[in-house]
């Protein structure tokens, strides 16, 4: 039904109609079609901080020294002035005192999280809303030629300290942290850590360990499990005895003849390669029927590809609800590439609770794609808490998102580069799109190529990006531009523009830099006047 862009007419449809059971939500955020942010102050006056994002339910806004060393949280607060004139509501001109930043962000504290040696990622950012709790990593300098120890795969840098830290972002009181040393863990984009209810879970790249802790809702940091070489909480137990009883009974015979044994610590393959390795197995040995097929089945699929199999790495993690993980596993090689969807990689999902593997897919596997077009939403796994972020759209929610997805599948020249390029995205990055409503696609149409729910720089564009309202006959309703003039004096010179959304009001802040390596040159802010 066409919906009037007269706000009163819709506060008073509102009051007289009750929309349909479990619509609700979806009819309040259709009034974000009138209240769109249509006013741009240029180049605002601004703290020299690392602007990094909103909360998830837009209480703080999340900022970092330039030096990487203090944590600093501010409030969003809406703008306020005072006006003397007879035309002041036409008066296009903002107060000076309006236009810079502290007119719409209070300063609640400057609290040092970085020690004298480490910096903080700047990059990594986890928010609980239940708790407000703020989860945040520091780590010293990386050291790219490590030494191997036990336990170490080669060819993982390794950093002398990383730190979680659990912070009340209420008044910036620390909580609780964990350490990790001599160890690495991908903080980029949060691709090492996935947060679900209070389970945190943390990927150490060079020990091939997935650790789950607990967040207590008295702020320490429990640790549940420790997935990797062990998978149960006894197997160490269990291995060591096992061992003992070996070293008892070697002893009996001439020490001579076992020289050629491999290091006991080094004899057994990780827990988890066994429950993935048993699974394969298994898959393979229950496709035929027939002793002599089976075998022969085992040959090609099972045992020329054993090794390559031995030799896979644990990547990356993400929760799919609080007992299943599901978890990529590729080579080196791929941890380390760009362009990850040319290279082979592997999926599982892992159950914590039975320590099994209960699904194994490649890269190029339809049939994880097609579980992944049609139940997207499972894959993001958001807290049932969550009020803003079961609302962001997918191609599985929504048919706009869908159908773009479908073109895109049309265009391809290659069906399986078309579905390895697709699910190099899982596990999905924790906390990394904005719940922000006018990046709702039954909402507003809008170029993808320029602007998304994706926190990540892109390159600028001298035209304003347009938001179209999809309902409405595709008429604008507003667009934002990142600079007041049209063109650049050299068109040469590449420029990255960066975007954040409150996630409930209408205001953005747009970011210029000249290089993805350089402080933003202008800072915008975009709000409703």
């Amino acid at each position: 039904m066409f919906k009037t862009n007269n706000v009163t007419s819709r506060i008073f449809e509102r009051q007289i109609r009750t929309p349909a059971p479990g619509t609700s939500v979806h009819s309040a955020r259709r009034f974000y079609e009138n209240l769109v942010p249509s006013f741009t102050i240029y180049d605002v006056e601004c703290p020299d901080h690392s602007f990094f994002k909103f909360t998830d339910d837009g209480q703080y806004f999340v900022c970092f020294s330039r030096n990487r060393q203090d944590l600093i949280v501010y409030r969003p607060t809406w703008l306020s002035f005072s006006c003397k004139g007879e035309d002041c509501d036409n008066n296009q001109e903002l107060p000076p005192q309006a236009k810079r930043f502290e007119s719409f962000f209070t300063q609640l504290y400057v609290k040092p999280l970085a020690s004298c040696n480490e910096l903080i990622c700047k990059d990594f950012f986890l928010y609980m809303e239940s708790n407000q709790f703020g989860i945040f990593a520091t780590s010293t300098a990386q050291i790219q030629d490590a030494r191997g120890t036990d336990g170490a795969i080669l060819g993982v840098p390794s950093f002398e300290k990383i730190t979680i830290h659990l912070f009340r972002l209420e008044d910036g009181f620390k909580l609780d942290e964990k350490v990790f040393h001599n160890d690495c863990v991908n903080l980029t984009h949060n691709m090492g850590a996935f947060l679900y209810d209070d389970l945190l879970a943390v990927v150490s790249l060079r020990y091939q360990t997935i650790h789950i802790l607990q967040i207590r809702d008295s702020g320490n940091l429990v640790d549940v499990r420790a997935i990797g070489a062990y998978c149960r909480e006894d197997d160490e137990l269990f291995i060591n005895s096992s061992s003992q009883l070996a070293g008892n009974r070697g002893d009996l015979v001439d020490n001579g003849t076992n020289h050629d044994q491999p290091n006991s610590n080094n004899s057994f393959l990780s827990g988890i390669k066994q429950r993935l390795l048993s699974f394969i197995f298994r898959e393979i040995w229950s496709e035929e029927t027939d002793q002599t097929q089976r075998v022969q089945c085992l040959k090609k699929k099972f045992y020329f590809h054993f090794q390559d199999y031995v030799d896979l790495v644990i990547l990356k993690v993400q929760f799919l609800d609080r007992h299943h993980l599901l978890i990529k596993f590729g080579s080196v090689d791929v941890g380390a590439s760009r362009n990850t969807d040319q290279l082979p990689a592997f999926f599982a999902v892992y159950n914590m609770e039975t320590t099994e593997i209960v699904a194994f897919y490649q890269n190029a596997a339809d049939e994880l794609y097609l579980l992944f077009e049609r139940f997207c939403d499972h894959f993001h796994a958001t807290s049932i808490n969550s009020m803003y972020m079961n609302f962001i759209s997918s191609h599985s929610n929504n048919i706009h998102a869908l159908e773009q997805l479908k073109s895109m599948k049309n265009k391809a020249t290659s069906i399986s580069q078309f579905v390895k390029k697709m699910l190099s995205s899982l596990p999905l990055n924790c906390q990394s799109m904005s719940p922000s409503p006018y990046f709702d696609q039954s909402l507003f149409r809008f170029d993808e190529k320029l602007i998304s729910a994706t926190d990540r720089p892109r390159q600028s564009t001298d035209h304003p990006i347009r938001f179209n309202s999809r309902r409405q006959g595709d008429i604008l309703k507003f667009k934002i531009k990142t600079g007041p003039e049209f063109g650049s004096a050299d068109g040469r010179s590449k420029k990255y523009s960066h975007f954040l959304f409150h996630p409930v009001w209408p205001l953005a802040l747009s970011f210029i830099q000249p290089s993805l390596f350089l402080p933003p040159s202008a800072v915008n802010i975009h709000f409703r006047r």
